[in-house]
């Protein structure tokens, strides 16, 4: 299958579109939160204790992965906790040591509400050709890298400010 004729466009161009995107995002995450009950920080915890797939994190893995200190991962998680989104299960390997663990519905919650979005997502994908999907793919993985890249040399400079 080909894809459909497409527009040109500038780099310059699709950066103004990428960040119309990502301003929107931003706002749609709040939106999103605050339908499930929770702030776009829980959120953002949920989806990385998933991350983490068959091997839950520690509050102390989950805190370095979102970039927050342990206490701040306390409140987070007694938060999910209350919404009932996860738990705090005792690390069978190590009876002292505490995994922060997904609810067996919380994926199912949080579906139902993004579900919408992503049947919306999956028709603008049916009218690229493998090959155009395949590209989109690459772009979106590189860009998250070089996003993780950036904010890595943010953070450094703001522990360098701060001292």
């Amino acid at each position: 299958m080909e894809g459909k004729p497409r527009p040109e466009a500038s780099s310059a161009q699709a950066l103004a579109g990428m960040d119309r995107l990502i301003a929107l995002s931003i706002v749609g995450q709040h939106d999103i939160a605050r339908r499930l009950g929770l702030n776009v920080t829980d959120l953002t915890c949920l989806a990385h204790i998933w991350d983490f797939g068959d091997e839950p994190p520690t509050a102390g893995d989950l805190a370095e992965k979102a970039n927050l200190t342990t206490g701040a991962i306390t409140g987070v998680v007694n938060r999910l906790e209350r919404a009932g989104y996860a738990r705090r299960q005792a690390d069978p390997a190590d009876r002292r040591r505490v995994r922060i663990v997904a609810d067996a519905s919380a994926a199912a919650r949080v579906a139902l509400v993004y579900q919408p979005f992503y049947d919306r997502l999956s028709e603008l994908f049916a009218d690229y050709s493998p090959d155009e999907v395949a590209v989109l793919a690459d772009w979106f993985t590189r860009a998250a890298d070089a996003m993780r890249l950036s904010l890595e040399e943010i953070r450094g400079e703001d522990s360098r400010t701060a001292s």
